[in-house]
């Protein structure tokens, strides 16, 4: 059966028709909660834009929920906890509208330094007058921007070419990087005390809601203009309003509200005031990017693979391409050691040697866990619910870097007693993709296939023979073999197959049952 979509706000076209090349699509646009809880019943994920509350409730009622998609950026609508819990993965479309925001923010900004609301409207009431309206340049200004990530950048390239000084605050961005970008990092008071223009770009956390309150703009320099097109509630709007009020700031552009939709503010009072509402992502490109990105996450989280955009993932604050290229073949050796090892040992170490050891390896650990967990589990096993499983049986990963990788330029490596005996397997990225290179000091180069056979077998003439005939016997192809001698002298020798066929648990008796075949272990990976 194909996996089952309910999609309960619009989306684009042709974000629909990617989740149809391979998913149920339920449109349930407009539905009630009545309903829409009803069509959860059976559904695999949910998409959602702002509009629609994914509480506790809703989410528990939905036994095979797997995903839920947020057509955009914030998912202040959606409870990470309850989702967390239930193991359901939630992914947005982080960049989609990375552009329109902002272009937006530089639209406020100009509108708010240049009074080109209150001049229209002016005009439109039949009035011609050019006195009231005296603006001020954003040439020679200082823009104070506060949080540098994409958006912020984005808008820090812009303001460069007005000719702005740019400083920024965020204590995630390193020294190069900004100067690359022409931005000069300050300190959070240093940047009130200097900005004349400052623009907000953040997200909502416990950290961050009413940074800009009363105590912020005490502090700023007098005749700022504040600029949020990030997320409401991180300016506490009554704050605002007695600093504009006080003159100590000369003007705002708002296009985030702590309460939304906003019908009744402080700050209407101001013309000086620009306000939107919520209008950021409010463009065509915007809303079609939107709905194609979340489409896709939403896929590839239903296909088992480890979404970028997840938000409830801990995956540190950002995952170099080299770590994600081997997320599949961490998850890989995962799945082969436990059943290699037959068991998972309290402690599993992985180890990432070469250049990948330069890299944060964190996501491999998630990975080599779902990995590990998934075929001894009765519980679905995702990248969101991997963590507790694992604390629950009281295993834990132990992560290693070592630059030194004599064979290939990069691998992974994981260890573990099981029963006794220390388990060891490594695995490469090789042209073909991810492959087994090392099992149990017996180095082989066996691509990862949906069907893999391991033997450990006497090192003796015939054995190789006895097995090919029996596969042969049984129906069973084998798409590829390699063998392996230990670097330790006398021990038994190591056959690795790819096959075309699965093989029965009696099949895998027959094959341990050879002369000279001292374990055969089946595989099936997802």
């Amino acid at each position: 059966m194909k996996p089952r979509v309910v999609v309960a706000e619009p989306i684009a076209e042709p974000g629909v028709a990617t989740l149809e090349e391979s998913c149920e699509v339920v449109q349930a646009v407009g539905a009630a909660r009545e309903e829409l809880v009803g069509l959860l019943q059976e559904a695999d994920a949910l998409i959602v834009r702002s509009a629609t509350k994914v509480d506790r409730e809703m989410i528990e009622s939905a036994p095979r929920l797997r995903v839920i998609g947020r057509a955009g950026i914030g998912v202040d609508n959606i409870d990470l906890d309850a989702a967390t819990e239930r193991g359901v993965l939630v992914v947005n479309a982080p960049h989609a509208n990375t552009i329109s925001a902002a272009e937006h923010t530089i639209a406020l900004m100009l509108a708010q330094a240049r009074n080109i609301p209150r001049a229209d409207a002016t005009l439109r009431a039949g009035i011609w007058d050019r006195k009231s309206f005296k603006g001020v340049e954003l040439h020679g200004k200082t823009l104070g921007v506060v949080g540098l990530g994409r958006i912020g950048t984005l808008v820090a390239q812009r303001a460069l070419a007005f000719g702005m000084r740019l400083v920024a605050y965020d204590p995630y961005v390193g020294e190069e990087r900004a100067r690359r970008l022409g931005v000069e990092l300050t300190d959070f008071d240093r940047l009130l005390a200097e900005a004349d223009f400052i623009t907000i770009h953040l997200p909502k956390t416990t950290d961050t809601e009413g940074l800009f309150g009363a105590e912020t703009f005490a502090k700023v320099k007098p005749g700022v203009r504040i600029v949020n097109a990030s997320r409401g509630g991180i300016v506490d709007e009554e704050a605002l309003a007695e600093a504009i009020r006080s003159g100590r700031v000369a003007g705002a552009a708002l296009d985030v509200f702590a309460n939304e939709p906003l019908t009744d503010s402080p700050l209407f009072e101001f013309p000086q005031v620009v306000l939107t509402p919520h209008l950021g992502a409010s463009t065509a490109e915007a809303q079609d990017k939107a709905g194609i990105h979340v489409a896709e996450a939403v896929k590839a989280a239903l296909a088992g693979e480890l979404v970028m955009s997840a938000v409830n993932i801990d995956l540190g604050p950002d995952v170099p391409d080299e770590v994600r290229a081997y997320l599949p073949v961490a998850e890989h050796l995962g799945r082969v050691f436990a059943a290699f090892a037959r068991g998972l040992p309290q402690v599993l170490t992985l180890r990432a040697e070469g250049r990948l050891a330069g890299n944060p390896v964190r996501p491999l650990k998630l990975a080599l866990l779902k990995g590990a967990l998934e075929g001894g589990s009765e519980e679905p096993v995702s990248y969101v619910n991997a963590p507790s499983i694992a604390e629950a049986r009281g295993i834990r990963v132990e992560l290693e870097s070592s630059e030194e990788s004599i064979e290939y330029v990069s691998q992974l490596r994981v260890s573990g007693e099981v029963a006794g005996e220390e388990v060891v397997l490594a695995g490469t990225l090789g042209r073909k993709g991810p492959m087994l290179v090392e099992i149990l000091a017996h180095e082989v180069e066996l691509p990862f296939s949906r069907y893999l056979l391991l033997i450990r077998n006497a090192d003796v003439p015939g054995v190789i023979g006895r097995v090919g005939t029996l596969l042969g016997n049984l129906q069973i192809n084998i798409a590829n073999m390699v063998v392996g001698r230990s670097r330790v002298t006398g021990e038994a020798a190591m056959m690795g197959l790819n096959l075309d066929q699965p093989l029965t648990l009696d099949q895998v008796d027959e094959l341990r049952s050879l002369d000279g075949v001292e374990s055969a272990v089946f595989i099936e990976l997802p």
